[in-house]
């Protein structure tokens, strides 16, 4: 497959013709497509995305986040749920079809080993930059030459069905609330606790948003313990708004990850801005390759 690099400030996004390997249906039009792109799965780091030509005949591409990557092998997995025609159409794309990708794009999570119990919260389409990123610390507590001490908890809310076959989760995790036992088992296998949250009423998870879930846990931990914790959000907007509110209570530093409508997704639009606090200053910036990954405090006004 044909691929070349952009000519982009960024040095790192590449357009290549991608060819799909697999596609699976979950409930609520939900769908995760695998897709053969070795140049966006040699260079994505959690919380990068990916700009999809959804159909030969849609013009526009779409942007979406990046769930899984196997470098080696070469593929992306993408979750995403039908919401327009685009990603409708997307959903009909058939096995070993092609498409274009652009990626990957966007300035990813960074891992502090200082604090080395982070906590990742995702919310709906939200999910997949945190099973990203706990691949990532699984492989580096794994390799025997890393020696990390990473000790990540995952925490997931939907009010949908999840994609995925949740299940009780074989790891303890003090402090989680009783009762509330529902876990992702691909994490599970990767030696990763995770709770789920509804307000559907779904076996096993915690009754509420995943916020109050998030919340619930932190109150039980000591001081020591809280100094060693870092927040990594994605989800809708009110739900990284309160993810913050969650972080400045407990004095925790916290990291989000934007939702922004995104036309070209490479910086020259400037259609994705959103005004951010920074140093000398409020500024827009670009939530496409500035972001989408932000200091919560710098995009949220929580009164710390």
């Amino acid at each position: 497959m044909n691929s070349a690099i952009l000519p982009t400030h960024r040095g790192s996004i590449f357009l290549e013709e991608g060819e799909i390997l697999a596609q699976v249906a979950f409930p609520e039009s939900q769908y995760i497509i695998r897709i053969y792109a070795p140049k966006c799965a040699a260079h994505a780091q959690p919380g990068s995305f990916a700009h999809l030509t959804v159909d030969h005949a849609i013009p526009m591409r779409r942007p979406l986040s990046i769930m899984r990557v196997d470098s080696q092998a070469g593929w992306i997995d993408i979750l995403y749920k039908c919401i327009g025609s685009g990603l409708t159409a997307l959903a009909q794309r058939k096995v070993g079809e092609s498409l274009s990708v652009l990626g990957p794009i966007g300035q990813g999570f960074t891992l502090h080993p200082e604090r080395y119990r982070p906590l990742l919260i995702g919310g709906g389409v939200g999910i997949p930059p945190m099973i990203f990123l706990a691949e990532l610390i699984a492989n580096q507590v794994h390799n025997k030459n890393l020696r990390a001490p990473w000790q990540p908890l995952v925490l997931m809310g939907s009010e949908i069905p999840f994609p995925f076959a949740a299940r009780p989760s074989t790891i303890l995790v003090p402090g989680i609330p009783d009762g509330v036992i529902a876990a992702m088992p691909l994490l599970d296998i990767w030696g990763i606790p995770s709770r789920l949250a509804s307000r559907s009423g779904f076996a096993g998870c915690h009754e509420g948003f995943v916020t109050e879930l998030a919340s619930a846990w932190l109150k039980t931990l000591s001081l020591q313990i809280l100094e060693k914790i870092e927040i990594f959000a994605c989800g809708p907007t009110p739900m990284l708004q309160a993810v913050t509110q969650v972080a400045a209570t407990f004095g925790l530093p916290c990291q989000v990850s934007l939702e922004e409508f995104m036309a070209c997704a490479v910086g020259g639009c400037a259609g994705c801005t959103v005004l951010i606090n920074t140093p000398s200053g409020p500024a827009m910036k670009r939530v496409c390759v500035d972001g989408p990954v932000f200091d919560a405090y710098s995009v949220f006004d929580v009164g710390r």
